[in-house]
């Protein structure tokens, strides 16, 4: 069972900084976690005690990414690569929440902005996950 409930209330559509990013991942995430695709993945992947591993670790891989703070020293790519049942279409369900999540959070200028870069990022993992030249023919 998850335990992250969402915060409760309207949210307040902020700039984008390290203040609203923790706050739209902490949404973001809780609303995953429920998704009846994306939830039984992460399910199968991280055990309960270890989420505020796993969110310590997305917020340091954002906070470099948008920041250039330097946080992040892992590998996208490899995480993906070790999740079973990982599909395109699993991709596609994670940018819709997010993008859901960048606009109830962010500012549309802000959230408009940090979609693109995620579906720029989601672009890169799935052609490295999903796009085998060595396999066709």
């Amino acid at each position: 069972m998850v335990r992250d409930a969402l915060p409760a209330g309207p949210v307040t559509r902020a700039p984008l900084d390290e203040n609203s990013l923790a706050a739209l991942l902490e949404r973001f995430y809780a609303k995953a976690r429920r998704d009846p695709a994306l939830g039984p993945v992460f399910a199968a992947a991280i055990t309960e005690e270890s989420w505020p591993e796993h969110m310590a670790r997305i917020s340091g891989f954002w906070r470099s990414v948008l920041f250039k703070t330097g946080d992040y020293k892992g590998n996208p790519f490899g995480a993906h690569l070790r999740l079973a049942g990982l599909t395109p279409a699993l991709f596609g369900r994670w940018l819709e929440l997010f993008g859901e999540t960048c606009r109830e959070v962010l500012e549309p200028e802000a959230a408009a902005a940090l979609q693109h870069r995620a579906e720029r990022i989601a672009e890169s993992l799935q052609a490295g996950l999903f796009f085998r030249p060595d396999r066709l023919g």
